[in-house]
């Protein structure tokens, strides 16, 4: 299990940033499809194996699969918000696609295990192969994508940029490591979901696949709801939805009937549903277009390191405590994070279309909103642009 975490999360998440600093500069036309034609080879190898099951090979596709994953979603939120930005729409369009992920995600996985149960593992990797080739395709077709690199430039200057803006955007930086964080504690009692169902609710096999499926419910109604949602401010969205993953770990750790823990569970699968995508927009929202494939990307990466460490602690946690405890942990580490949060300025979280006033400053004070003077009040002009209109029309 450790070899696996480390070859299809931890290892990936550390190379992905500097793949993505390569392809980003290329036409998405051309690299987006490769990299799904790609994947799809790495499916039909581990179909190939399925039968025959070999250590090495399995965790060095892992590997692979993993920094492609992390590379395709980078440079598929670039080219989100570089197509729906500019027209107002980026929070509509990821709102649309949360809601798919939602589904797709339930009904991906339904569809896995009944081709399994009829078939065999071979056949539903060759099946998930076949659906990378079929968007490869889609892709080659589009005519229309893009571009999300202004020009040319020397690699490592293009991939030193991205984490320099992550040093010195205080946004992005809050963002990023706020939402590892978070995710840290949301991993933590993935692992031991099993062994909470049916040693603390004593339930079977039925009731933990009800438990799982409230979880889902919860994410579908958060996806529909951030939809409904998407004018609010950003940064309550965040909050609100953060601390109820947190109260939802809260209750199921004092859950003991299976009934409580699903009503738990799907306030929890609620805020799952808008927590990550209301992250994302706010990151893809402050970030130049330039740099969205290298930033959302280092996000992803951070999220699949976090992800793995978390399901390390809560293995640690279950085994010198109890499952609740895990859950416990997990509650109260998600509302610590969320009280942190709600301590720093609003204007640490830029917001361009909440409802409340959106914020320009990213670092620093606020800049002064152009007014009329007043009769003892000379009126200033000035040549020179300020750093945060020059940030704002896409500098770093």
């Amino acid at each position: 299990v450790s070899a696996l975490f480390i070859a299809s999360q931890f290892l990936p998440a550390l190379a992905a940033p500097a793949l993505t600093a390569r392809v980003d500069q290329l036409s998405l036309r051309g690299s987006l499809p490769a990299i799904y034609f790609a994947e799809a080879a790495v499916y039909a190898a581990l179909a190939f194996i399925s039968d025959r099951f070999l250590l090495v090979p399995v965790l060095a596709l892992a590997l692979v699969d993993g920094v492609l994953m992390l590379t395709a979603r980078g440079l598929t939120r670039a080219a989100v918000s570089a197509t729906l930005e500019p027209h107002g729409l980026l929070r509509q369009g990821n709102g649309l696609l949360n809601v798919a992920f939602a589904f797709a995600t339930a009904g991906g996985a339904a569809l896995g295990g009944i081709i399994i149960a009829a078939s065999s593992v071979g056949d539903a990797l060759l099946i998930d192969a076949a659906s990378f080739v079929a968007v490869g395709l889609v892709l080659v077709s589009t005519s229309r994508l893009p571009a999300i690199t202004e020009a040319s430039e020397p690699f490592l200057r293009h991939l030193r940029a991205g984490v320099q803006r992550v040093r010195e955007d205080r946004a992005t930086r809050l963002l990023i490591l706020g939402e590892g964080a978070a995710i840290l504690f949301f991993a933590l009692i993935v692992p031991i979901e099993v062994i909470y169902a049916k040693e603390t609710l004593g339930t079977d096999d039925a009731g933990f696949g009800i438990l799982l499926s409230s979880w889902g419910v919860g994410i579908v109604l958060g996806s529909l709801a951030f939809l409904r949602l998407r004018s609010r401010r950003i940064r309550t969205l965040i909050l609100w939805s953060t601390a109820a993953i947190g109260v939802a770990y809260l209750g199921m750790a004092g859950a003991t009937t299976l009934s409580l823990a699903c009503a738990f569970s799907v306030l929890g699968g609620l805020g799952n549903g808008i927590q990550w995508v209301a992250v994302m927009t706010a990151l893809q929202e402050s970030t130049p277009v330039a740099l969205q494939a290298r930033i959302t990307g280092l996000l992803e990466s951070a999220a699949s390191i976090m992800t793995g460490v978390g399901f390390l602690l809560g293995g640690l946690v279950v085994s010198v405590a109890s499952p609740p405890a895990a859950y416990a942990v997990s509650g109260v580490g998600v509302c610590v994070l969320v009280l942190a949060a709600a301590a720093w300025p609003a204007r640490a979280v830029p917001d361009a279309h909440g409802e409340e006033p959106p914020v320009y400053a990213l670092v620093g004070a606020p800049p002064q909103l152009p007014h009329e003077p007043g009769p003892a009040e000379p009126v200033l002009e000035s040549s020179e642009a300020s750093p945060d209109s020059a940030r704002r029309a896409g500098g770093t």
